[in-house]
């Protein structure tokens, strides 16, 4: 018998398998018989869902990347995802966002470090790892000959689901994704993002207890943009299922995950819920543009006790978070220090702010 995510079978080195059916026994156990690209049939063993929910259904310790040539894309990070959570991986692009994806879903092999899906690591045992979760990447991997239905088919059949109840999922999915009316044309008519969309209901066919979603909406016009992030925190009343998304757009952060990790330069430099990750920033923040040197502006400002340790400048522009007293008592204290000022306003903070502080970089521009 083997163990817990080991297959058995003459191609047990296989990777191109296909879940044909699955069998819970009473003790928890159960089988998942599947089979390889050649056919041959395997065995692979699988926890259930509800003995799940008391496990972390993400648990990531100290994961590294090196690629050759030394290129660190992500330097031992650390976080735990809770079963039924929306966690956001935020940076720009080059952070290493992606490639923590691709290890998570066992495209990419770590370095070092260890990550754990549904409680199977995802090293030793990539093929139960990959039977608890599925991935939208990036980018779009859709057959444009065939159409939305067929894709869908294409792709249930993959996980071993009976016609019938294939048929029963696409058309439960069809609707809530606004794809009825398109499944039966190929997607090569498809705009981009009801492409996307297709992709997504694709990945729940399966119903994964963790979805992962790669920079979702990365290249979709404003509008499109807005109906999608709809869709996605639709996604967060379909029970235990877990999503990890990675994103450089700080409303898709805000608005849709419970907590957040910030990247930077292959680290996670912050990590919390966004309205504590904000909270740290004050109820306002004071903005002031100075004419010539920014940093001496900030000390000047901070030797008169009207910045704090958390004020920062980044070239002329110096952003003073505001705690306790309103904004205008900060705009008037610094009008006393004959400090030569172009620009200075106030507002509500942003995610934005809180990256600029830890990194000295705009995620906008980053």
């Amino acid at each position: 018998m083997p163990r817990v995510g080991e297959l058995s079978g003459p191609l047990v080195g296989c990777f191109h398998w296909t879940l044909l059916s699955q069998d819970y026994r009473q003790d928890g156990m159960g089988t998942r018989d599947v089979t390889c690209h050649a056919g041959a049939r395997c065995f692979v063993l699988a926890v259930t869902k509800e003995e799940d929910m008391d496990k972390d259904a993400i648990a990531v310790q100290g994961l590294r990347k090196t690629y050759p040539g030394g290129v660190e894309a992500v330097k031992g990070i650390n976080f735990d995802v809770d079963a039924g959570e929306v966690f956001g991986l935020l940076g720009p692009n080059g952070a290493g966002k992606s490639t923590t994806i691709g290890m998570l879903t066992t495209t990419i092999v770590p370095t070092s470090g260890t990550a754990r899906l549904s409680g199977f690591d995802v090293v030793t045992e990539p093929i139960a790892a990959r039977a608890a979760s599925s991935v939208v990447f990036q980018e779009q991997v859709l057959d444009r000959s065939l159409t939305g239905r067929r894709n869908l088919a294409t792709h249930a059949r993959l996980w071993g689901l009976a016609p019938g109840l294939a048929s029963t999922r696409i058309e439960q999915t069809a609707g809530p994704f606004g794809l009825a009316e398109l499944l039966d044309r190929p997607v090569a008519g498809y705009s981009g993002g009801e492409r996307r969309r297709l992709e997504i209901a694709r990945a729940l066919l399966s119903q994964p207890r963790v979805l992962f979603l790669d920079e979702p909406t990365v290249g979709l016009d404003p509008r499109i943009r807005f109906e999608l992030l709809d869709l996605i925190a639709g996604l967060r009343e379909r029970g235990q299922m877990t999503i990890m998304l990675t994103t450089h757009y700080l409303d898709e952060a805000e608005r849709l995950c419970d907590r957040v990790g910030i990247v930077h330069e292959g680290r996670i430099v912050a990590l919390d819920t966004p309205p504590a990750l904000l909270a740290g920033l004050g109820r306002e923040i004071v903005e002031v543009r100075v004419r010539g040197n920014g940093p001496a502006g900030l000390a000047r400002m901070r030797a008169n006790g009207v910045a704090g340790t958390d004020a920062f400048s980044v070239g002329s522009t110096i952003t003073i978070p505001v705690h306790d007293a309103p904004g205008s008592v900060v705009i008037a204290a610094v009008d006393t220090l004959g400090i030569a000022v172009d620009v200075i306003s106030t507002r509500a903070p942003t995610l934005d702010d809180v990256y600029l502080r830890l990194t000295g970089t705009r995620l906008a521009v980053a």
